[in-house]
């Protein structure tokens, strides 16, 4: 849960990641699950910082977040998966605060299940899904004699057996240092992807965002594998358009990093083909201003 509430605050401070877990929209069934008590309100602090997160026993707090992060989180989405709104939804920001009821487990999916009752409530949100056919991208390997780049290799780490040993205590390994290897799960930030002991599914769900469109895997590598990608951050969704922001502010790129496509093809031996298919998407019918509290 940690993971994926620190996953979108990267995505909505400089550059949108991947959520690597959760149903897909169809797997998503009405709760009755609701916060327990939940403020909302409007933020016009003009800061370009966005908070998110969770604190132990159920608490929720959301900081200067566009209500379209909210969406995302709630239906575990893509930007590009949400459709129709007015403009507002992507530029007014909100402070919410909220806590589930006690003895409440509050896993990722109840976090979802909460906050869709939440915006009901407080928005007026109403949606329906559908599936259309849209532009999409297939994660392929780049050469025909399938080899791959010096900075995509087998997993060198049983991470399975590595948490298992962990499940007595003790804690959680370090983050890695700029330019160490990764054992064992995934960080995304600007323009940098350190990975180990990931399937390709998940560099195919962390690339999404980065491209603007759903990305499948087909690159037919079974197993578990560790990489590093270094390249030139740009604008969420639009490859070629402006630098993301940190924290308000550019953020410094090297003039001669490649971009993703070509980072991809170099350093992993893997390209992304444009192809068409079917991608669920979440269809605002309905949304209102919120009263503040």
């Amino acid at each position: 849960m940690r993971r994926l509430i620190l996953m979108a605050i990267a995505s909505a401070t400089f550059v949108t990641t991947a959520f690597l877990v959760g149903p897909s929209l169809r797997a998503q069934t009405p709760a009755p699950a609701a916060f327990e008590v939940a403020s909302v309100r409007p933020n016009k602090s003009g800061d370009g910082r966005v908070m998110l997160g969770v604190q132990p026993g159920g608490g929720f707090n959301a900081t200067n977040v566009p209500l379209r992060l909210l969406l995302r989180q709630a239906f575990n989405v893509q930007d590009f998966q949400i459709v129709g709104g007015p403009d507002w939804i992507g530029s007014d920001r909100f402070d919410v605060i909220a806590k589930a009821p006690e003895g409440v487990e509050f896993t990722a999916d109840v976090m979802r299940s909460m906050l869709r009752s939440l915006l009901v409530e407080r928005f007026t949100l109403a949606v329906h899904n559908e599936t259309r056919d849209m532009p999409v991208y297939a994660l392929m390997k780049a050469r025909t004699d399938g080899k791959l780049g010096t900075k995509l290799t087998p997993a060198t780490v049983d991470c399975a057996a590595l948490g298992r040993g962990r499940r007595g205590g003790g804690p959680p390994p370090a983050p890695p240092q700029p330019g160490q290897k990764m054992d064992c799960g995934m960080m995304i930030g600007p323009g940098r992807l350190n990975a180990g002991g990931m399937p390709m599914s998940n560099l195919a769900t962390a690339l999404a965002p980065q491209v603007g469109r759903i990305v499948l895997d087909k690159t037919e590598l079974m197993g578990n594998y560790d990489f590093e990608l270094s390249y030139a951050p740009e604008a969420i969704g639009s490859v070629g358009g402006p630098p993301p922001l940190l924290n308000g502010g550019p953020l410094p790129v090297d003039p001669n990093a490649p971009n993703l496509f070509t980072a991809l093809q170099e350093q992993l031996g893997l390209k992304l083909d444009s192809q068409r298919g079917p991608v669920d998407v979440v269809v605002i019918d309905r949304i209102e201003q919120p009263v503040a509290d």
